[in-house]
């Protein structure tokens, strides 16, 4: 018997967050993600704050979709990976458009994956996608449960696969529901995503 094939995940956006570990998670996860995605894709990876960010040369030349650093004041394109830059706070808002900050940490990390989370979930509602993989704080986790509570599609890496646990098991023990994936299965997901239907960009 032919396995069923799952449904599509359905996006207008998706925002990402991890730390210890999350180069090569987003190494299998970001590639997925069809060129065909007409929403946009928002992450959060802790890095050193005095070093220069190479995400952008790291990962443009893996991903079918645009890969771009984070600025002030740009307009959200469809079709493109932010990345938040190193020591600024990365926002969405109305518009949607872009917002860099320099307030002060938020759990100890600038950028923080709750300050993304929390303000995406605002502009994004129900269509936006939340995944937490490995990470060795607990950022991310008070974000998530935002994103589920205002009606969006939350994912946890399942912890056994996590190179540092701590991050997924902060977002399920602060909000249970999360659906837990197997990094494989998550990517296999990936491939399915697409926007809501009539969302404005959907097949261009």
């Amino acid at each position: 018997m032919t396995a069923a094939t799952p449904e599509p995940l359905t996006a207008d956006a998706i925002v990402i967050g991890t730390s210890a570990g999350g180069v090569e998670a987003l190494s299998l996860l970001l590639p997925a993600l069809p060129g065909s995605y007409q929403g946009a894709v928002f992450v959060v990876l802790h890095i050193p704050r005095e070093r220069p960010s190479l995400l952008v040369e790291i990962f443009g030349p893996k991903c079918a979709l645009h890969v771009s650093e984070a600025e002030d004041k740009e307009a959200v394109a469809p079709g493109t990976i932010y990345f938040a830059p190193p020591d600024y706070h990365l926002l969405i808002d109305e518009g949607p458009e872009l917002a860099l900050s320099a307030d002060e940490p938020v759990n100890f990390s600038r950028p923080s994956i709750d300050v993304l989370f929390e303000s995406a979930a605002d502009v994004y509602g129900p269509a936006l996608l939340g995944i937490i993989l490995t990470g060795a704080s607990s950022d991310g986790a008070r974000g998530l449960e935002m994103v589920h509570a205002r009606g969006g599609v939350t994912i946890v890496q399942d912890p056994a696969t996590a190179q540092s646990s701590v991050m997924v098991d902060a977002a399920l023990r602060r909000a249970p529901g999360h659906q837990i994936m197997h990094l494989n299965d998550l990517a296999e997901r990936l491939r399915t995503v697409r926007v809501r239907p009539g969302t404005a960009g959907e097949g261009v």
